[in-house]
């Protein structure tokens, strides 16, 4: 749906993000890191849900939402290339995780350029440095870091915004609206 339609039909307050969002065969790659993780307990992150956030900016007022996707607009990027190079655990949120060791400058700029477009609508940086990784596992117990034998390649070419639904069956995320990169 183009982002004006998606816009118009907003009645109300929206929880969003940006994010790098896997084609298909990336996505097929990432799910099976989650099977190299050990079968331990937590909420395994459903195949489709799983990307990269960018920006997270949770519940966006239904009026300044409009502003967030012309702060999209505005961003301009290059394409790069995301190699997953590793698996790993955060003790504090609990989450098992996978990501690059090398994080591509046109990542970060693309990260910056975004975060500097939705301050015009009132979203606030992060204050925390820009950790980009998948989500495998939340709620978890510790697991091994390892490097991959094999890095996931992962072409990037655009970015997304998503809509967060969660509760009922996942997937509990829906792409609403989609920027290339160039």
């Amino acid at each position: 749906m183009p982002w004006n339609n998606w816009a118009r039909s907003v009645s109300g307050n929206k929880r969003l993000f940006f994010a790098l969002w896997p084609d298909p065969e990336v996505r097929s790659r990432l799910a099976d890191l989650q099977t190299r993780l050990p079968q331990i307990q937590g909420n395994w992150v459903h195949p489709m849900d799983l990307h990269v956030t960018l920006q997270f900016l949770g519940v966006v007022p239904a009026n300044r939402q409009h502003c967030v996707l012309d702060a999209a607009s505005a961003v301009q990027a290059l394409p790069f290339v995301l190699e997953i190079t590793r698996l790993d655990f955060w003790p504090k949120p609990r989450i098992a995780w996978a990501g690059p060791e090398k994080i591509p400058q046109e990542l970060l700029q693309l990260v910056q350029a975004l975060g500097q477009h939705l301050r015009k609508c009132g979203c606030k940086p992060e204050k925390r440095a820009y950790r980009p990784h998948v989500t495998l596992l939340r709620k978890t117990t510790p697991g091994m870091a390892q490097v991959l034998a094999q890095p996931v390649v992962w072409p990037v070419d655009h970015f997304v915004l998503v809509e967060s639904r969660p509760g009922g069956e996942p997937p509990w995320y829906e792409v609403v609206e989609t920027w290339p990169l160039s």
